[in-house]
């Protein structure tokens, strides 16, 4: 099958590219790091205001309908540009809340970017708890409003600030079918954003970088480096496309796999790559780099994903 988007989708990710592009995401990127929300509050703001969260809204709580297939082309771009936040967590807390009798309290302030959520499996820190309006986790009884959270824990990414959440809390609902599939689909469409603002970070390196005389990127094994994570991630694409159009959570734990691991492998290249220098976290690079790695195991690892696709077969 042939997957092409439409001019208004191509249309949208040019426009949240160029806007990404003049906020200037690594100063906000690290400002977040160190727990400083102002300039990315401000950010997210933008961002609902191209409409990017109420694409995980219904119509009836001021949202532009639940559109999966856009939700993918935006997270590749936010991707592509490292915005911190919780904003898969978002997303998915949208998605849980639409059918509850929650929704009305909830919705119109997540779409307008008025409101920010982050989410947790029982157990598991939560993203951001510290900085988000709403804490909310997911247990075998259903969704609940989580009453606070603990103390900030350090990550890998450090733009990612982990929180455990406080047990109890407000039951909103049952559990959900396919609860974890958009948060894996928007999971999967930034990693793939993530591996291609690496690949051209890189591809712009070694073309400016000589050794011997002449561009580091003209040497063969150099080439056959980049070619390989540039196939890998064109090969993500389409899955994360294609996923995004059926939902089904076999499709979905593919796409995440691919395009995470293509993520992951095109940062291992782009780092070697760019050798030393790659390494030290004063460089912009380090911001994609480190949230390659987190988005690998975030809301599903390679194999419980790929455990999800063989149980479908």
């Amino acid at each position: 099958m042939r997957f092409l988007l439409d001019p208004e989708q191509r249309d949208f990710a040019r426009s949240l590219d160029a806007m990404l592009t003049a906020a200037g995401t690594p100063a906000v990127i690290r400002d977040w790091g160190r727990g400083e929300h102002g300039r990315g509050r401000a950010l997210w703001c933008r961002v609902a205001e191209a409409g990017v969260f109420a694409l995980a809204v219904p119509e009836e709580y001021e949202g532009l309908g639940v559109r999966p297939v856009e939700l993918a082309v935006a997270f590749v771009e936010l991707g592509r540009h490292a915005v911190p936040g919780p904003l898969v967590e978002t997303v998915t807390v949208a998605s849980l809340l639409a059918g509850t009798g929650h929704a009305k309290r909830f919705l119109p302030g997540i779409a307008a970017g008025e409101s920010t959520a982050t989410l947790a499996r029982e157990g598991s820190p939560a993203l951001d708890g510290d900085a988000a309006t709403h804490r909310f986790s997911l247990s075998a009884e259903g969704l609940r409003l989580a009453p606070g959270h603990g103390p900030v824990r350090g990550s890998l990414d450090p733009a990612r600030r982990l929180t455990p959440l406080l047990p109890g809390g407000e039951l909103l609902g049952p559990p959900t079918p396919g609860a974890l599939a958009l948060a894996r689909l928007t999971t999967a469409a930034q990693a793939l954003g993530v591996g291609l603002a690496l690949l051209d970070r890189t591809v712009t390196y070694v073309g400016r970088r000589t050794q011997f005389g002449v561009p580091v990127g003209s040497f063969q094994a150099v080439k056959h480096r980049l070619a390989d994570a540039k196939l890998a991630l064109e090969f993500a694409r389409p899955l994360v496309l294609g996923a995004a159009l059926t939902m089904a959570p076999a499709d979905v734990a593919a796409a995440k796999v691919t395009a995470c691991e293509a993520a992951y492998t095109t940062a291992r290249t782009a780092l070697q790559l760019h050798g030393a220098i790659g390494y030290t976290a004063e460089y912009d690079l380090s911001l994609w780099l480190t949230k390659a790695r987190a988005l690998l195991t975030a809301w599903g690892t390679p194999r419980e994903c790929r455990d999800d696709v063989l149980g479908a077969a």
